[in-house]
């Protein structure tokens, strides 16, 4: 092969190619009569190589100490890994694809892309132009955007919740105390309320350590004005308390 048929096999330039062979990561092979490099097999199994290490965030410092660690291994060996990698990839490739389509088939929504469920979650609330609602659905979609299977169970687990016309009074309040101060009589029994109102299955599968203020809740509380503040964390304390009883019951 030559250089042009080496890279486009590969999947990367000529260039790189003499890039390659400039900072010595990629030995020069014999030269034919013609003057024209010709590439084995073998070399195209090491750009390859080098092109995958590149692509997960390796410098060509660091790839050098893994070709190093690679010298002297079979032919056979370094496809078979290579070609386990590609099938990794593909696997990867299938699974966002899903999900993708799922996201596809979906309304798309001003703070999408979300994941399936919390889209789900989100369509069965009741709609409502409450400031306080549209914070606690930024923070689902903050967490959502952690795209780990814990969210995934919270959001299921908070359907129910979604679902109770009577939670909008309770943002109703809340908003009510966007300008109070701490000490205001209402935070108590409104947080309060707050608290029971969250079904224990969420509590089931909350990550281990939240909710906490020093946690994933800091983010939360940090977005709150003093008497917001008060409130979401007690209502935190409260269900921390929860989650501990139902530890040691």
């Amino acid at each position: 092969m030559r250089i042009g048929e080496i890279a486009a096999l590969v999947g990367i330039t000529s260039r790189a190619v003499r890039h390659y062979h400039h900072i010595g990561l990629l030995p020069e092979p014999a030269r034919q009569a013609n003057g024209y490099r010709a590439y084995t097999v073998r070399d195209a199994v090491l750009l390859a190589r080098i092109r995958r290490l590149t692509e997960i965030g390796l410098s060509l410092d660091e790839v050098r100490d893994v070709l190093a660690d690679d010298a002297g291994r079979e032919l056979g060996e370094v496809l078979t890994e290579l070609d386990a990698d590609l099938a990794r990839q593909e696997r990867a490739i299938q699974e966002r694809r899903q999900v993708l389509a799922v996201l596809l088939e979906a309304p798309l929504t001003s703070d999408g892309p979300l994941s399936p469920t919390l889209a789900a979650l989100l369509e069965h609330a009741p709609a409502t132009t409450s400031p306080a609602a549209a914070k606690d659905r930024e923070h689902l979609a903050l967490l959502d955007a952690a795209g780990d299977e814990a969210g995934a169970a919270v959001f299921a687990a908070l359907r129910p919740l979604a679902e109770d016309p009577g939670v909008l009074a309770l943002y109703e309040r809340l908003d009510e105390l966007e300008e109070a101060g701490v000490d205001d009589p209402r935070i108590e029994p409104l947080a309060a309320e707050l608290a029971a109102a969250v079904p224990d299955g969420v509590l089931a599968v909350i990550p281990e350590g939240e909710p906490s203020p020093a946690g994933f809740g800091r983010v939360l509380l940090d977005d709150y004005p003093p008497a917001q503040r008060a409130v979401v964390r007690r209502v935190m304390e409260e269900l921390a308390e929860r989650v501990r009883r139902r530890e040691t019951s």
